[in-house]
């Protein structure tokens, strides 16, 4: 049997496929009704206004729309905000500046550990290099 604490309320429950304990599911499923049928009613909002209408948080509207639940296909006002900087975006977990950022980041971080691996190497026969100067001397 697999107990753990819910991470929304910190109950013990018996963990199944879902991490969230069956009275937080539940929750979570009204907020989901709640949103739907307010956004079948108003296609035209966004989701601040979705969010105030509502009553659920703009983190949980976001994760419904990135699990597909809340499809945002013909709600054209509909955006999310990117994970890292808070633009708000329509696919995808981050904006394109910040995976750019992100992407450059990485580069660099390759070649400096390129660069560090080279320095090392390079150390390495300089001191042999004087090793064997010293040793053809005596």
């Amino acid at each position: 049997m697999n107990v753990a604490n819910c991470p929304r309320c910190g109950k013990i429950f018996v963990k199944g496929f879902v991490e969230l304990c069956p009275n937080c599911m539940k929750e979570q499923e009204l907020h989901y009704e709640k949103c739907v049928k307010y956004l079948r009613e108003n296609k035209g909002v966004n989701i601040n206004e979705l969010s105030e209408a509502t009553g659920v948080g703009i983190k949980q509207i976001s994760k419904f729309i990135r699990e597909g639940r809340i499809s945002i296909y013909n709600a054209p006002n509909m955006s999310y905000p990117c994970e890292m900087c808070g633009t708000l975006i329509r696919e995808n977990t981050i904006c394109e500046s910040c995976r750019q950022k992100l992407v450059k980041d990485v580069r660099n971080n390759e070649e400096d550990e390129r660069r560090d691996e080279e320095r090392r190497q390079q150390d390495g026969k300089v001191t042999y290099n004087i090793h064997d100067r010293l040793k053809n001397k005596r």
